[in-house]
């Protein structure tokens, strides 16, 4: 009997840490493959190298940053990465003076992962990007779908920057203006978001498919399941790749099917250094608890100097459109645009997309 128990015992044990270690497994995130790493990826962008080490990849378009009269920083979204097209035509980028600064967001292409990620650092690397590519004291952010929570971090944390300067004959130093205006453009919204009337979020949060609602929950409440469970085979999880036609409006099929040959190029190299570090990471910042409620932010262009814009479309089957319907109600100085018929990629539609530019432009 003893022999039998001890044997039970032992098996016990052994099951036991074969679970604990499959667990262990499942949920440990993989390590990435940095770029420029042995093993890794190679370098083929131009990089900078963050205060904390880390390195930025940009691209660049339109003319010169020195001769540019406006330049504006382009936010990538989800599966995506600084090779973002944009129909936008040299000509159209000359005659209005126009830089366009692209960037790798964190753990994204050949951008190195940010283990420290926060909605804030989003904005930290956003104005320390601009600062070391001497953008000057103004520039515009925007931001597209998924990449427009990191807008949201430029308005709470950045809509100024702290740089004093003295000028004769005055006992006051100026403040130089940080953020020149901003869009964001088919936003993402979290659901969680306090302030957030609870029956339109709960009207909003069961129209997405049941796969979406518990990935959405994973994401927020245990971050730390999120690889286990966008890996695992027995329940189904998101789509990343938002090229089903089940969620896509027609506009939409009509503008991915014009530019397919050149949407195919620009992702590439999406997850470079792994789905994890680049798609999960941002699915976690973006749904995760927030430091603050963007309804809570005040105008950051009280006397009209800047603007920010909001773009939705009227057939999006991505972005919660009631939800963006009451930011802009919640926030009035947002100026908001919405396109009867425009899709979650109006922004590729190249009528909108200029249309686009030039309202963070001018106003």
């Amino acid at each position: 009997l003893l022999f039998f128990t001890a044997m039970i015992a032992h098996i016990a044990t052994a099951v036991m840490v074969g679970l604990f270690c499959w667990a262990y497994k499942a949920i440990k995130p993989p390590y990435p493959k940095i770029c420029g790493s042995t093993g890794g990826p190679p370098v083929t962008a131009p990089r900078v190298i963050l205060s904390d080490g880390r390195h930025i990849a940009y691209r660049e378009m339109g003319i010169p940053k020195e001769e540019a009269r406006h330049k504006i920083i382009v936010i990538h979204g989800l599966d995506s990465n600084r090779n973002h097209f944009l129909p936008l035509s040299q000509e159209f980028m000359k005659e209005l003076g126009l830089y366009i600064l692209f960037f790798d967001r964190a753990g994204y292409g050949e951008s190195d992962p940010n283990q420290k990620r926060l909605v804030k650092s989003e904005a930290l690397d956003i104005e320390e990007l601009a600062d070391i590519l001497e953008l000057g004291s103004k520039f515009y952010v925007v931001g597209l779908s998924l990449g427009t929570f990191p807008v949201w971090s430029c308005l709470k944390y950045i809509p100024h920057r702290h740089v004093y300067v003295y000028v004769e004959g005055y006992n006051d130093p100026f403040v130089l203006l940080w953020l020149s205006g901003a869009a964001v453009v088919v936003p993402h919204a979290n659901y969680y978001w306090p302030l957030f009337p609870a029956n339109l979020v709960n009207q909003c949060f069961k129209k997405l498919a049941l796969r979406d609602q518990w990935t959405l929950r994973v994401a927020h409440y245990t971050p730390w399941l999120f690889n286990w469970w966008m890996t695992q085979k027995l329940f189904p999880t998101l789509i990343v790749s938002r090229d089903g036609g089940d969620i896509l409006s027609r506009t939409d099929i009509e503008i991915l099917k014009k530019y397919e040959d050149i949407i195919r190029v620009s992702k590439q190299g999406c997850i470079l250094q792994g789905v994890y570090v680049s798609i999960y990471q941002d699915m976690i910042a973006a749904h995760g608890k927030w430091e603050f409620d963007p309804m809570e932010i005040t105008n950051p262009f009280p006397t009209n100097e800047g603007s920010v814009h909001m773009w939705q479309g009227g057939e999006d089957k991505i972005a919660a459109l009631p939800l963006n319907r009451y930011i802009s109600e919640k926030l009035p100085w947002i100026r908001y645009h919405e396109i009867p018929d425009g899709g979650h990629f109006i922004f590729m539609n190249e009528k909108i997309c200029k249309a686009i530019i030039t309202h963070v432009l001018f106003g």
